[in-house]
């Protein structure tokens, strides 16, 4: 791959190489397309695109995790065309086909890519690889991507999965990569998509947060995917308070909603909206014990009232804790995927290994884990 950008003879820049991280939600799941807040933070394993200028209409997609090279056309960037493309493909090809819906001129490109994030764990991967190609593309052809302007990108890379890939998410993934800070989760608050950056002084405390993907992989795109149905089902509720988005709703509404089923996701909103605020204020002021009971709060609603929860994330959860964790939860939308675990650093090694033995007792697959801090967003690399 290239190291960064190349210019032809005439000073444009003919290839470019962005890397853009994954992500971990400390707290806030299922509350971004709900108009909700949330607070992730980027971690350093990332996806790596190169993006070369062509001298044709074509495009040459090649990437590390899968076997097969897709080449196409610029023409074919349109939502009937994508019925033809694999799966994999429509993130990168929809990232493409939204800039052109931005009004971007591309030319024809040959994308690389290389990922460094497992697939379905719930860290991610995809808005790693939209906002790298975003970013890697966005220098050929000089579009304005400083921070600034990184909102816009966002938003840009976000439609690609929804629109073009057809994984109904809700943004927070795509801000968080882009717009991360070192040793700072971001806020976002989604009634406007105005975000804040917060301090997260993990290090200093003596804390990593641990993340075990459970290995089994959630899915997004599936109409039929419990991520699917819960969304159809808050917007449901939404609809039966004669609201756009059912984070507006005060808790007394609740009581207005005369399905169990709709009030019982809308209760998880409403209280997962009050445990973001809730672990700002723990952090900022070091009670990280604090947060590590918010954490297990959350993970109790997202199991109970949002049912996002299954076997294997919660023996995670329920392991780590009694281990020496501070606080557990699952992350990333749930139904399959990882947890977070709160962890003094000194616990880490034997946080996994008890949830190594406890998987191992309960004859499901060995789990992977994977410690992380709070890292940078993405970049496009010059040297």
């Amino acid at each position: 791959m290239s190291p960064g950008p190349l210019t032809g003879k005439d000073g444009g820049v003919t290839s470019a190489t962005a890397r853009a991280p994954g992500r971990v939600n400390l707290i806030g799941d299922h509350t971004d397309y709900n108009g909700g807040l949330c607070l992730p933070f980027a971690i350093a394993p990332a996806t790596s695109t190169t993006a070369r200028s062509r001298g044709d209409d074509r495009l040459r997609i090649r990437s590390t995790a899968f076997p097969e090279v897709w080449s196409g056309h610029l023409a074919d960037l349109t939502l009937e065309g994508r019925e033809a493309m694999p799966d994999w493909v429509r993130y990168p090809a929809g990232v493409l086909w939204a800039a052109r819906e931005d009004g971007w001129l591309l030319p024809g490109v040959d994308l690389v890519i290389d990922s460094e994030l497992p697939l379905g764990a719930g860290l991610s991967s995809s808005a790693a690889l939209e906002c790298s190609v975003a970013l890697a593309v966005g220098t050929l052809v000089d579009r304005p991507l400083d921070p600034g302007s990184r909102h816009r990108l966002a938003e840009l890379c976000r439609r690609a999965e929804t629109e073009f890939a057809g994984a109904p998410t809700g943004g927070m993934d795509q801000l968080v990569s882009l717009l991360a800070k070192p040793d700072h989760a971001l806020l976002i608050d989604f009634t406007d998509t105005s975000v804040r950056p917060v301090p997260l002084a993990l290090r200093e405390a003596g804390l990593v947060v641990l993340v075990t993907d459970t290995g089994s992989a959630h899915q997004l795109v599936d109409a039929e995917s419990g991520y699917a149905q819960r969304r159809a089902e808050c917007e449901r509720a939404a609809a039966a308070l004669g609201l756009p988005r059912i984070g507006l709703a005060w808790p007394d509404d609740l009581s207005r909603l005369d399905d169990d089923v709709q009030q019982a996701r809308a209760r998880h909103v409403l209280s997962e909206n009050a445990r973001v605020e809730d672990t700002i204020t723990a952090v900022t002021a070091g009670d990280w014990e604090a947060v590590g009971r918010i954490l297990l709060s959350s993970h109790v609603s997202l199991r109970g009232d949002f049912a996002a929860s299954t076997p294997a994330l919660d023996l995670a959860v329920e392991t780590a804790v009694e281990a020496g964790a501070l606080g557990a939860r699952l992350t990333g939308g749930g139904f399959g995927g990882s947890t977070i675990a709160l962890v003094p650093e000194e616990r880490a090694s034997a946080v996994q290994t008890a949830i190594d033995t406890a998987f191992a007792a309960a004859g499901d697959p060995a789990p992977t884990h994977l410690v992380v801090l709070p890292s940078a967003g993405a970049s496009v690399r010059t040297t």
